[in-house]
């Protein structure tokens, strides 16, 4: 923990430091230029990597009745037999998180009683995280497109529609937030949690509470010359940054963006890689049929048998010196 928070720290310093210092093209334009490229070459690494990986078999988890003979009644969403009830599992993992609706916690209780019980926290406060953060994220596009779509103004409008304070509060800004802190103290105060945790564990949650945090404090708090990001973005777009535009650009912006351009880097090599990893993870996209269908590891290699007729042949004299029962007699024991 100590490790992540004291790098997530550095990172700040150092962006703020550099755009302070003259390096805003670095900071504002080469960096996410390579930001990019890494995650696209690094992701798209990552999934034919995976697509690679032979399996011969099914091993999808489950967690209902297979469907076997007719009087016994299937759970055709925890234990999908045919492609239809692999897209729904899918669907509704991917935008619900089903399976970690389900989730349990236990507890020792009375010295030796062990006890289960129904745990939401964790589902609701990663469901309103990736929803919040995907919400933020579509958000942004306003300073890629000129005009900016209805759609995003639309959701701009639902986001801030308790018209807090002014500039108006997002909700989706205080949400993400909250959600973020509840996984990181999830991770501080839950002993069995915090014993398996590790660095990667931590870093990319402190990474995101900076990237939100800077993000925060620009639009509340310091406050950056909006038109100005925008210009210098869509020039980025274009791929030809606006150097005159940095100068109106304040040093949170470069932050902002250095924290951005990091995780984007850091994420195809990370445990964050589960956004795409999900689709292809053999134990949710494959159907349980393995009682219906005869499975066979065409990666195995060709095998030579011999049958028991030819091993008693090659062996036939030892076995019968040795007192076990052949088939046919040596030639000498049948004279």
């Amino acid at each position: 923990m100590i490790i992540s928070l004291l790098a997530v720290t550095a990172l700040g310093v150092i962006a703020w430091l550099g755009a302070q210092s003259g390096f805003q093209i670095l900071f504002g334009a080469w960096l996410p230029y390579t930001a990019l490229a890494v995650f696209l070459i690094g992701f798209a690494w990552r999934i034919m990597d995976w697509a690679r990986r032979p399996v011969p078999f099914r091993i999808p988890t489950t967690g209902g009745q297979q469907k076997s003979l007719p009087w016994i009644k299937p759970a055709p969403l925890d234990n999908p037999s045919d492609s239809k009830g692999v897209v729904i599992r899918m669907l509704l993992e991917v935008l619900l998180f089903r399976s970690l609706f389900r989730n349990t916690e236990v507890t020792i209780e009375n010295g030796n009683r062990v006890v289960y019980w129904s745990s939401k926290f964790l589902w609701l406060f990663a469901l309103a995280f990736h929803y919040c953060f995907l919400v933020i994220f579509i958000r942004h596009f306003r300073f890629f497109l000129e005009p900016v779509p209805f759609v995003i103004s639309a959701l701009e409008i639902l986001d801030g529609i308790m018209q807090i304070g002014v500039p108006r509060l997002f909700m989706t800004d205080a949400l993400v937030v909250l959600a973020v802190l509840y996984l990181l103290g999830r991770r501080l105060f839950n002993q069995k949690v915090r014993y398996i945790s590790l660095a990667n564990d931590y870093f990319p949650l402190l990474l995101i509470l900076g990237l939100v945090g800077s993000g925060i404090m620009m639009r509340y708090f310091t406050k950056v010359d909006v038109a100005s990001v925008k210009a210098f973005v869509m020039s980025l777009v274009t791929l030809q940054p606006n150097t005159e535009i940095l100068a109106n650009i304040g040093p949170m912006f470069f932050v902002h963006l250095f924290f951005l351009s990091v995780l984007l880097m850091y994420f195809p090599f990370s445990k964050l890689m589960h956004m795409g990893g999900v689709f292809m993870s053999p134990t949710r996209n494959l159907p349980n049929d393995s009682r219906a269908k005869l499975h066979v590891n065409p990666w195995n290699p060709a095998k030579e048998y011999r049958t028991y007729e030819e091993y008693e042949d090659e062996f036939r004299d030892a076995m019968y010196e040795a007192g076990l029962p052949v088939v046919k007699l040596p030639e000498d024991a049948e004279e």
